[in-house]
């Protein structure tokens, strides 16, 4: 059985121009795929937040990996998510109709803790691993992702999580 390479989204710009954070959880896939081992799945739809182009986000991500040297018929289909739940939430369904029981989360260093806490919750009986990534944001930018993370951390603490 393969393990599914999931990518998580993160902001382009609105011309499709992926951003640091993806650009570096797509150098990591690059680096770890093994062609008889893993399967991709990209994650990413459209929100105000994070992409507001013509096309998801996960087709900006895949189109990056195929110019990478990973063919197409690696891809399972993409979840048009908008934020991390629906992530967690939307690749918990194509796994489970694929039945696959084994995945590889890649996301930042910053975001790492919220995605175990939401992907450990809705995952279940997935086998995961979680790879994050370091993205070369600047001091304040990591700071300020930092306390977005441990803010939206603390939200699903005290009133649970919701999908």
């Amino acid at each position: 059985m393969k393990n599914i390479l999931i990518i998580l989204g993160s902001p382009n710009s609105a011309k499709g121009r992926l951003g640091k954070a993806a650009i570096s959880r797509l150098k990591k896939c690059v680096e770890i795929f093994k062609p008889d081992e893993n399967l991709i799945l990209c994650t990413g739809g459209f929100g105000v937040h994070f992409n507001t182009s013509q096309k998801p986000h996960a087709e900006y991500l895949m189109q990056y990996l195929i110019k990478n040297g990973i063919s197409k018929e690696y891809f399972l289909p993409s979840a048009n998510s908008a934020n991390t739940v629906e992530d967690a939430v939307k690749s918990m369904g194509i796994l489970k109709k694929m039945d696959f029981r084994n995945c590889t989360i890649i996301t930042s260093n910053y975001h790492l803790d919220r995605v175990q806490l939401i992907f450990d919750k809705i995952l279940t009986g997935i086998e995961k691993q979680y790879i994050g990534v370091e993205d070369g944001f600047s001091e304040k930018k990591l700071k300020l992702l930092q306390n977005h993370e441990t803010k939206a951390i603390e939200g699903i603490l005290k009133n649970g999580l919701y999908y």
